[in-house]
């Protein structure tokens, strides 16, 4: 029972981390965000083509950025970060394959407006990952302007996830709302990731990046991460307390709280899967507490 019960795990434990290293793990939570945003919209969660539009582009977007990394940089197949391609190299080169595939089979099912609405996204991303000009001495990218990495981050998952479900509807749909959501989404993101560049101190410094943690410090960097934190509570606190969508705080603040706890754990920044597997996925609990809490709402009140 014992040797049974071991062998499910190692095959879940596997799992887990062949959706995380390929990177399907991230493109899950950003359709899920998108689903959300149906929900954030007064829309009920349903399928539309530019889930797999965002899924596919994600998957493409993030393996890019690994490709240009390695074949830059080949000296970056020995870390730790990128072990995995150097291991499986033929399905990584695969996985660029399927997602572009995918991501061209969804250009066809999807709306021309939405089509509009993701290319400058999608510019945007693109050029964060590829250098805009290289010459003998150099490469330059969008990340390399001095902090801007993580704004581009943030406002590219908060432009996606919430522009595409808006343009497809077709419906008119509030100012303030939408830049309150904006204002969530993004806050959200920006103090997840800030444990990530964090984590990346010393791998931006021999670069010659300028990020958060390096102009402020580490201990300071994780004080912003907090507070954004807080801030995105409070936002949603003031957006959706006294609307119909009222539900939504009880998703937002479980949220928040245990991002928090995932954030400030000791314990748990040691773990293998601390930053792509709980810090990511952060984005799809918070996804995953608005569907419970939508479906809850719907069946006792």
């Amino acid at each position: 029972m014992y040797h049974s019960n071991s062998t499910i795990t190692q095959f879940f434990k596997k799992l887990f981390y062949f959706f995380i290293n390929t990177n399907l793990f991230i493109s899950f939570a950003a359709a899920a965000l998108t689903i959300q945003t149906q929900l954030q919209l007064s829309m009920a969660p349903q399928f539309h083509p530019y889930l797999l539009l965002i899924f596919f582009a994600t998957l493409f977007d993030y393996n890019l950025h690994r490709l240009v990394t390695i074949v830059t940089n080949n000296e970056a197949l020995n870390s730790n970060k990128h072990k995995w391609v150097l291991k499986n190299i033929t399905l990584f080169y695969w996985l660029i394959i399927i997602s572009v595939a995918g991501f061209l089979l969804a250009l066809v099912y999807a709306d021309k407006k939405v089509l509009l609405t993701l290319a400058p996204i999608a510019l945007l991303t693109i050029f964060y990952s590829l250098p805009i000009f290289k010459n003998k001495k150099s490469i330059f990218r969008l990340r390399e302007i001095p902090c801007l990495k993580i704004f581009i981050i943030s406002f590219v998952w908060s432009a996606a996830t919430i522009f595409l479900p808006i343009i497809q509807s077709g419906r008119y749909h509030d100012k303030e709302n939408i830049l309150a959501m904006l204002a969530e989404r993004f806050l959200f993101v920006f103090a997840i990731t800030i444990p990530f560049d964090i984590r990346d101190m010393q791998a931006d410094k021999q670069e010659g990046l300028k990020t958060i943690p390096l102009l402020l410090g580490e201990k300071k960097a994780m004080l912003l991460s907090n507070i954004v934190l807080f801030l995105f509570a409070l936002v949603c606190l003031f957006h959706y307390g006294d609307t119909l969508l009222w539900w939504l705080n009880i998703a937002f603040i479980l949220s928040a709280a245990t991002t928090f706890i995932f954030i400030n754990s000791k314990k748990l920044q040691v773990k293998y899967f601390y930053h792509y597997g709980i810090l990511d996925g952060t984005m799809l609990l918070q996804a995953a507490l608005v569907l419970i809490c939508y479906y809850l709402k719907n069946t006792f009140f």
